[in-house]
């Protein structure tokens, strides 16, 4: 990067946030302020995005955002950079980011899709609370620690205590039955993979883990598959780490995949329920692949791939 700005809400404007030994001063993100930059990355939800995302692509920059409000616009890319880049080069100025468990699970079910043609899925996942935020995570900590020393447990984040608990609920719950959660997976899922009749069936679930997404997935394919074909599809992916020797108590972990680049896959093996199935789990980081990192990385391919224009030296997620 030649330069960096950060923007914020106006009562954050005026901090000096420190990165890698500069200051770096945060502005007020309002209207008109966004001009001479190449790229802004948008990560304050769907209300900052729609109000601000067009004003800086009228001001020539490119926009990465991470919110839901705009993923599912006909219009805009939704973008995981291992499966279809070459969305970053059909836009208008705005690149969504797909939402995380969608990521996660994808790093595992595109390799295979490959290999035998996904058509549909049994989806059930395991989400930490940091996909909620900083509030989540306090209360969790702050429950366990209350449990510990026999105090009262306080909940406000979550409608049920999260400690030792799992809550079946993500987002909020539609006529059909189906969280918001569960519809994006659904929906990204078919328009990441451009599948649109994919069959998706989901259940995401909150669980008391501080940091990283894990899921499990049946799926049932086109051709009849083979395991050590599915094995070697998700080894030879680079979004994903195969680690399957459940005999050895081998498969991926939440706390073993906290801040790593690449989602975990194991557990893989023939369905026993679905015609030409394959059941398998992922465990991934929801704020690096999930969020953060799959920005990254989006901005990293348009840049090398010439699409953001002159720039100076990227730096590597690993070395952030």
């Amino acid at each position: 990067m030649s330069s960096l700005r950060l923007f914020a809400s106006a009562r954050s404007a005026g901090k000096v946030v420190e990165i890698r030994g500069g200051k770096y001063p945060v502005e007020e993100a309002k209207l008109g302020g966004f001009a001479g930059l190449d790229l802004v990355f948008f990560a304050a939800g769907g209300s900052v995005t729609r109000a601000l995302a067009s004003d800086a692509v009228m001001a020539g920059c490119i926009v990465i955002d991470k919110s839901s409000a705009l993923r599912m616009d006909p219009t805009v890319p939704l973008v995981i950079p291992e499966i279809n880049p070459s969305e970053l080069r059909r836009h208008a100025g705005i690149i969504a980011n797909p939402n995380c468990s969608t990521a996660v699970m994808l790093m595992g079910l595109w390799p295979l899709h490959q290999a035998f043609g996904v058509k549909r899925i049994i989806v059930s996942t395991f989400q930490s609370v940091s996909g909620t935020g900083a509030e989540a995570v306090q209360e969790l900590e702050a429950q366990v620690k209350a449990h510990v020393t026999g105090k009262p447990l306080q909940r406000k984040v979550y409608p049920h205590q999260i400690a030792f608990n799992c809550i079946p609920q993500v987002d909020s719950f539609g006529a059909d039955g189906y969280t918001g959660e569960e519809t994006k997976m659904a929906q990204e899922s078919r328009k990441i993979m451009k599948l649109p009749h994919l069959k998706v069936s989901a259940t995401c679930v909150r669980v008391p883990v501080v940091r990283a997404h894990s899921i499990s997935v049946s799926a049932e394919f086109e051709r009849p598959v083979n395991l050590e074909k599915a094995k070697a599809a998700i080894a030879e992916f680079p979004g994903a780490q195969l680690i399957d020797e459940p005999s050895a108590s081998k498969y991926p972990t939440p706390l073993d995949f906290a801040e790593k680049v690449r989602c975990g896959v194991g557990r893989l093996r023939i369905d026993t329920a679905l015609e030409n199935g394959l059941s398998f789990w992922v465990s991934g980081d929801n704020l690096w692949k999930g969020a953060a990192l799959n920005a990254i990385q989006n901005a990293e391919w348009m840049a090398s791939n010439g699409v953001l224009g002159e720039v100076g030296e990227l730096v590597s997620p690993e070395a952030q």
